[in-house]
């Protein structure tokens, strides 16, 4: 396989949401809980997430002043990728498709230190259309990006580059439903992990997969942990 496997891992209601305010309320701590601890359990290079879920979880809404850096512009006329030569082994996978998150380093730095998510080196995924002063940015921040696709995002080249540039084998899917849609359209994703909370979300509340297509799979793994249901399943 000329990518890296991908286990999407989340928590959800019992009526398929992942996002809402259900994910804060007292009745679904324990599901939280329970998925922190298995994403720290999970053995992976690390985990990839959509720009709102970034945003929402690490950045806060900052956006550099890009009037202060100097644009990214190639003589031969197209993007190229930039890697550091000292990368940590652990990664942060932001799929940003017009560079629109901002970063103050260009490391993880989780509120709570957990080490599922502290520490881990950003890349930035992004579409040709990004503003070349944001390419100056992050080579300022020495925060690595790749380029996959024109105007939206490529997901098989963007785990091809992942696999064969990054060295990437495993990564953990943590959403949102837009970013997991994208997988989930795209047949790339080996296996399912999720927990599932004791209640339901609301009517504006996204679902697993945004967009979805059919596709199946076979649940290999249910256990019920303290009124939660935590579901594995594989592709067939």
């Amino acid at each position: 396989m000329n990518r890296p496997y991908i286990i999407c891992h989340m928590t959800m209601s019992f009526d398929g949401k992942v996002t809402g305010n259900f994910l804060s309320e007292k009745s679904s701590a324990a599901a939280c809980e329970i998925y922190y601890e298995i994403n720290r359990n999970l053995k992976s290079n690390g985990f990839i997430c959509g720009r709102v879920t970034m945003e929402g979880s690490f950045t806060g809404g900052y956006y550099p002043d890009l009037s202060e850096y100097e644009p990214v512009i190639y003589d031969h006329g197209f993007k190229m990728d930039y890697i550091l030569d000292d990368m940590t082994g652990f990664y942060a996978v932001a799929f940003d498709p017009k560079g629109k998150l901002g970063w103050r380093s260009n490391k993880i730095v989780d509120p709570d230190g957990d080490p599922g998510y502290d520490g881990a080196q950003i890349i930035e995924v992004l579409t040709e259309q990004v503003d070349e002063r944001y390419l100056g940015y992050l080579e300022r921040m020495e925060i690595p990006y790749i380029f996959a696709g024109e105007t939206e995002i490529d997901v098989e080249l963007a785990l091809f580059k992942l696999k064969n540039i990054v060295g990437c084998e495993t990564l953990l899917l943590e959403g949102g439903s837009i970013v997991n849609g994208y997988f989930q359209r795209a047949d790339v994703i080996d296996e399912l992990s999720l927990v599932v909370a004791p209640v339901t979300g609301e009517k504006d509340d996204k679902p697993l997969f945004m967009d979805s297509v059919n596709s199946k799979y076979e649940l290999i793994r249910a256990e019920n942990i303290n009124g939660n249901a935590v579901l594995n399943y594989k592709k067939r």
